[in-house]
């Protein structure tokens, strides 16, 4: 089952992640747990560079669901373009989505899935209000 990708949706950051050699399994071709760990990476990467990175210690997000549908196959050597949009907004949510891509093979999307990432208060292990101010960085136009 094929899961959809709202056309409603804003593109908010883009990173470009090489594939290594050790990402391929015995099939030759990217092992599938690793379109996670790329989509993974972006999602960090993104919520670092605006102020927002982990913080196990007082509150930040985890991952409530996570897709991926593979469309083509990624393989060794190559550069894979992760761009990330945001979707819905919540209180205390928000849902990415993520299309993968080669550098070298122009808009061709290989894959595309996304997250529902949730705001956490890690010492209660609650949901909390994300802050205002990343709710209207995701929000504005």
């Amino acid at each position: 089952m094929k899961i959809e990708v709202p056309e409603q949706k804003k593109l908010i950051h883009t990173t470009v992640i090489q594939i290594r050699w050790g990402d391929m399994d015995a099939m030759g071709h990217v092992n599938n747990t690793l379109y996670f760990r790329y989509m993974e990476a972006a999602r960090i990467q993104m919520l670092d560079e605006i102020g927002y990175g982990v913080n196990p210690d007082g509150e930040g997000f985890v991952i409530a669901n996570a897709f991926c549908n593979f469309i083509r196959q990624l393989e060794y050597p190559g550069d894979v373009i992760v761009k990330s949009y945001v979707g819905a907004v919540g209180r205390s949510s928000f849902d990415t989505y993520h299309e993968l891509l080669r550098t070298d093979t122009g808009e061709m999307v290989h894959a595309n899935g996304g997250a529902t990432v949730v705001w956490l208060d890690f010492r209660a292990q609650k949901t909390a209000p994300m802050p205002e101010s990343l709710r209207q960085w995701l929000t504005s136009p």
